[in-house]
């Protein structure tokens, strides 16, 4: 059964149903990545439809939860993977490694808001053995990991507005918090 999604003169078509009749936040927050690329030159509506696709399947897995606590792992790896890599080129741009360019901050930007809401969902109760850095503190302490979660997404709502604005001294700023967001979680929930 296909069923077809509006949001902001947007429709995303998609066949099935999720588990338990639900879409994850995920998925609806894939609408902003689409809206982003509305109106813009092929190559932008190109990407945005292909990540769209590609991220939809993501959250479909995502969605249903993890069948073993080594799918857990793989997948917020592989989130926290595409976050580091779109987050380094604006820290590069940011600290003057690599020309400031608008355009480009503003399609990682893109990736980093959607992405970013991925990897909280993947850390589920046997997820903290295996080919993991998570330390135990994750589960231990839920509450502080919860709060290092917070930061994170609070300071990436700012970076999205940073971006946006087109100056590289708000990019500046903003990458600043994300990076000490990220560096806060990972000194406190992760083995080095």
């Amino acid at each position: 059964m296909a069923e077809v999604v509006k949001k902001k003169e947007i429709e995303i078509t998609y066949h099935g149903v999720l588990k338990n009749g639900h879409r994850s936040y995920f998925e609806l927050s894939i609408l902003k990545v689409v809206h982003l690329f509305k109106g813009k030159n092929m190559k932008l509506k190109g990407f945005g439809y292909i990540f769209t696709c590609l991220t939809l399947t993501v959250s479909f897995s995502a969605s249903a939860q993890f069948a073993k606590p080594e799918d857990a792992i793989k997948y917020r790896k592989a989130a926290l993977t595409v976050l580091g890599t779109h987050f380094s080129r604006l820290g590069a741009m940011a600290q003057g490694k690599t020309p400031f360019d608008a355009k480009q901050v503003i399609e990682n930007e893109a990736v980093i808001e959607v992405v970013s809401k991925l990897p909280w969902s993947a850390f589920v109760e046997g997820s903290d053995k295996g080919e993991t850095k998570a330390k135990p503190e994750i589960w231990k302490d839920a509450a502080k990991f919860k709060e290092a979660q917070d930061r994170f997404m609070t300071e990436s709502l700012k970076l999205s507005a940073a971006a946006k604005s087109g100056k590289l001294e708000d990019l500046k700023t903003a990458t600043a918090a994300v990076g000490g967001a990220c560096k806060n979680c990972h000194d406190n929930f992760r083995e080095k």
